[in-house]
């Protein structure tokens, strides 16, 4: 281990107790932000700072080796800064302690230093927010949580938004949202108004690559890793051996100046484009005009405020379209908040919802690529490869397919809070549980995103050099995603049929003839079976 990783280690530990300790300041690992409230008030002669890595954080579901990477590697990056601030961080690394989870980390803490108080900001996984709560009362230790200023809506402001409502959708938010913080608005006050005149272009921003595909797209900013990023590279590979993924290609951002230079790249290089093409896919591209910043926003080395602020100063100079801008804003101000809302209202039997009573297990294939379906093992190779692929392949390849194979959702859950480096569970599990499964029974989305292989046709080539024919539902050659499309269309029909959002979409079964629907049921089954029987 590097001189500058190893003055964070917890063999320091042992000076913490030479001064009477006030507080002890918790910095968790998607809490990297230098003006978090946690430090207003800091005292350098009575007060520590507590990071911790622990095995349980990698390991409760099976994490992506870039994940652990990108997480540790900013996690010390973050110490080290603190150190050079003049803060005293009491950090306990993984090589240098052997206890097992943050709860066993601090109790030990407490136990040596008898603090006054712990110091932290809301977890952003409840299940860490009652471990450390649980801690402090078994060692009856003050534990003092202090407001977050990373989010636009504070947890309180959002259940005074949901009180009363019939349903929560995010267009709502969103506009509400817009007012209150006045982004992309013109005038003041009650007379404000959405900039061009209209909330939301989702409409123009549905494009899709032409046959020439997407050309040439700037590549994202990449960052070389310095000595402490390789000497969690080398842990990671011989402590996370078995571990799912690669770290060949990990160059995300560590450092907050990081952040800010991967910002910069893509305001500068690729939001023009974004818009337009967001939900577009290319094999073998797994950024092309997407941003690359959620890592940097979900561990706070960026804000929320900034980024949106950078994108809409784009916009105002005449650099990047309106249609884009506010396509791109909405992900950050609109869903990134509501999503997070969503999550606090409804944990901990949130990650339980089972709406549609989906209970295949999910398939090998999530974990190894190994499918003959082209748009799945692009998505998933990509996923494995970099712990990236981009929100529409996400929702509409690798959550369509397990939606429609039906798959339990907390297993989806799982599988995506595992692969990918910005995943934190606030974030994704409402993104799972709730758009992309329906597992909460439209308490997010007003419908199922369910779409026959024609969508993922219409916006990528995977198509192309794929031996299943999305056109086709039965036979040798029909496509899984089409033929379990129609098969879940079949199975819901008595839940969907008369829903007021989704009943055109299930009035086409009334094109099918009983031979028809047989086949299809019949085909599904066989094709469940088969990826069962390798699972």
């Amino acid at each position: 281990m590097s001189s500058t990783a190893n003055a964070t280690k917890s063999a320091t530990a042992a000076k913490t107790g030479a001064a009477k300790v006030r507080n002890v300041v918790l910095v968790l690992g998607d809490q990297l932000n230098h003006d978090s409230a946690v430090f207003d008030g800091f005292d350098v002669a009575q007060d520590r700072v507590l990071m911790m890595e622990t095995h349980s954080e990698s390991t409760h579901v099976w994490s992506h080796k870039a994940r652990i990477t990108l997480f540790l590697s900013a996690m010390r990056h973050f110490a080290a800064e603190l150190q050079a601030k003049g803060m005293h961080v009491d950090y306990w690394a993984l090589d240098a302690h052997t206890h097992s989870s943050l709860a066993d980390v601090l109790g030990a803490v407490i136990v040596r230093d008898r603090p006054q108080a712990i110091i932290f900001a809301m977890a952003g996984d409840f299940r860490v927010q009652q471990q450390l709560q649980h801690c402090c009362e078994r060692h009856h230790c003050l534990l003092q949580e202090r407001a977050d200023r990373h989010f636009y809506f504070n947890v309180v402001e959002f259940q005074a938004f949901a009180e009363g409502r019939k349903e929560l959708r995010l267009e709502h938010f969103y506009r509400v949202a817009r007012r209150q913080h006045h982004v992309l608005m013109e005038g003041k006050g009650a007379k404000a108004k959405p900039v061009g005149g209209v909330w939301n272009f989702d409409k123009e921003n549905r494009g899709s690559f032409s046959a020439k595909g997407p050309g040439m797209v700037p590549a994202p900013l990449g960052f070389e890793a310095d000595v402490i990023t390789r000497d969690v590279v080398q842990l990671v590979n011989e402590r996370f051996a078995k571990h799912p993924g690669s770290l060949e290609h990990f160059d995300w951002p560590v450092t907050r100046a990081q952040a800010l230079a991967a910002l910069d790249d893509f305001v500068e290089q690729r939001l023009c484009a974004f818009g337009e093409y967001q939900d577009a896919m290319w094999q073998n591209q797994p950024y092309l005009y997407h941003s690359r910043l959620a890592a940097a926003l979900n561990t706070k080395l960026i804000s929320p405020k900034e980024v949106c602020a950078a994108a809409e100063q784009s916009y105002r100079a005449g650099r990047a379209p309106l249609a884009a801008v506010e396509g791109f804003i909405r992900q950050i101000l609109g869903w990134r908040e509501f999503v997070r809302g969503l999550y606090w209202l409804r944990m901990p039997d949130y990650v339980d919802d089972n709406a549609l009573q989906a209970h295949q297990d999910l398939p090998r294939f999530y974990w190894t690529a190994e499918t003959d379906m082209s748009c799945m093992r692009d998505a998933l190779k990509q996923t494995l490869d970099y712990g990236y692929a981009h929100h529409i392949q996400r929702l509409m390849v690798t959550g369509l397919f397990a939606l429609l194979y039906g798959v339990v959702p907390k297993q989806v859950h799982e599988w995506y809070l595992a692969v990918y480096v910005d995943a934190v569970e606030w974030v994704e599990l409402p993104n799972t549980i709730g758009m992309s499964q329906y597992a909460d029974d439209g308490f997010m989305a007003s419908k199922p995103y369910c779409a026959s292989g024609k969508y993922i046709q219409r916006m990528s080539n995977y198509c192309s050099n794929c031996r299943y024919k999305p056109e086709l539902s039965t036979g040798a050659n029909a496509c899984p995603f089409t033929t379990l499309y129609w098969d879940f269309l079949l199975r819901h029909v008595d839940k969907f049929a008369n829903h007021p959002r989704a009943a055109l979409q299930w009035r086409s079964l009334q094109h099918l003839s009983s031979e028809q629907r047989s086949a299809i049921q019949k085909q599904a089954s066989e094709f469940r079976a088969r990826i069962a029987a390798t699972t």
